[in-house]
């Protein structure tokens, strides 16, 4: 525990309760609420006794549904799945599974903070490939990472917090160097709905040797149900349902049942009006700052202005009520911010309106740029041709 931080994400949303009238573009989880169908669901369960535990890989009729969900989607039908508590829960199990001491896993950087936290939960060394400048995947980079002691390769697609959607010709590169490399791969998808500009392609459409990560939170708007699921390799899922059994036991009841009735829902109005929110936000950004467009979720990763440190960025966003996520809070580089879009348009244009202002800022520098979560030490990194504490080059 002497190596893990609290999140720099939470802290943005514990913020929330001590600030009069925020602009919250920090945190991610839809603006949107859970449809009266699966609140119906949800109460008709507890009305009829769903209160107790369910099997430990959870109800079969849902599993049966994701399963024939993934084959329709991927071509391919993963051997076994397991409900899990939210993709979180997933991932725990998943790394505990795969990795020990002595192991390492590759991550991406940019990426999602616990990765790396569970891989030293885990026992093992988190590795990162660099996904800068652009966020796109360069398999030649990653396969300068490995060493005879990684054994798994993490994608998340799309991702937070860029945006960035995996295209299939990365998909398959990543399935060949995996099948080359002896790794397994494992896919964090959760927001596999959100994909804005051409059909979602999995890699779980490439490879067996893969466990798929996804779940309900964003795509239903029910991040506090805590529901996810897992698909892959029997001996795998069956391993993560044994641990399953010594730790959450089984994913929430209640919204097991009710994701029978979410699965049955169109989601597309949904997601057109988030495709909305990313043109509004790429332009209301345009010629203020440099944005990779996302192609997926509901984040965008802009670039700090120039010569701008991110503690400096990130204290005058608070002081006009803003808040966002530093990029360090997700990288070893304090270089970019991230903010979600996942909130009431009204709230994202005031929230536009505060960074184009910032954009015309430029206070001297305060501090070196580090920011929140960004210590030394905060994963394991190797730079080549560079002094310590510079980019470097990520492998």
């Amino acid at each position: 525990m002497s190596g893990i931080e609290a999140s720099g994400i939470r802290k943005m949303f514990e913020l929330v309760s001590s600030m009069e009238d925020p602009i919250n573009l920090s945190i991610g989880q839809p603006d949107f609420d859970a449809p009266p169908e699966v609140k119906e669901a949800a109460i008709r369960a507890i009305r009829d006794g769903r209160n107790k535990y369910t099997v430990t890989q959870g109800l079969p009729e849902l599993n049966e549904r994701i399963l024939a969900r993934l084959a329709a989607r991927d071509g391919r039908r993963p051997e076994s799945s397991i409900l899990t508590a939210g993709v979180s829960g997933g991932l725990t199990l998943a790394f505990l599974v795969l990795l020990e001491a002595g192991d390492e896993v590759l991550l991406p950087d940019p990426g999602f903070v616990l990765y790396r936290h569970l891989a030293r939960v885990a026992g093992a060394s988190p590795v990162f490939y660099d996904l800068y400048p652009d966020f796109r995947i360069d398999v030649a980079k990653i396969e300068a990472a490995l060493t005879p002691r990684t054994k798994v390769l993490l994608v998340n697609t799309p991702n937070n917090p860029t945006g960035a959607v995996v295209s299939e010709e990365e998909s398959r590169a990543l399935v060949d160097l995996a099948e080359r490399r002896g790794l397994f791969l494992v896919a964090d998808e959760i927001y596999e709905a959100f994909v804005y500009d051409a059909p979602f392609r999995s890699v779980g459409a490439f490879s067996d040797r893969v466990l798929l990560l996804g779940g309900f939170s964003k795509t239903y708007g029910v991040p506090g149900w805590r529901l996810g699921w897992a698909a892959g390799p029997h001996a795998v899922v069956d391993a993560m349902r044994t641990l399953q059994q010594f730790t959450f036991v089984c994913a929430p009841s209640i919204a097991q049942h009710a994701a029978l009735a979410a699965l049955d829902l169109d989601v597309r109005p949904w997601i057109e009006a988030y495709r909305r929110k990313r043109d509004l936000v790429v332009e209301g950004l345009r010629g203020a700052y440099r944005l990779v467009e996302p192609g997926g979720s509901f984040y965008a990763f802009p670039e700090l202005p120039p010569g701008v440190a991110e503690s400096d960025f990130v204290a005058r966003a608070l002081e006009r009520r803003l808040l966002l996520v530093p990029g360090s809070a997700f990288s070893a580089r304090a270089t970019h911010f991230r903010i979600s879009f996942a909130a009431p348009d009204e709230e994202l244009r005031r929230g536009l309106g505060v960074l184009r202002s910032l954009a015309g800022e430029r206070p001297p520098s305060r501090t070196g740029g580090r920011g929140l979560d960004s210590r030394p030490g905060g994963g394991k990194m190797r730079a080549e041709g560079s002094a310590p504490g510079a980019p470097g080059v990520l492998r």
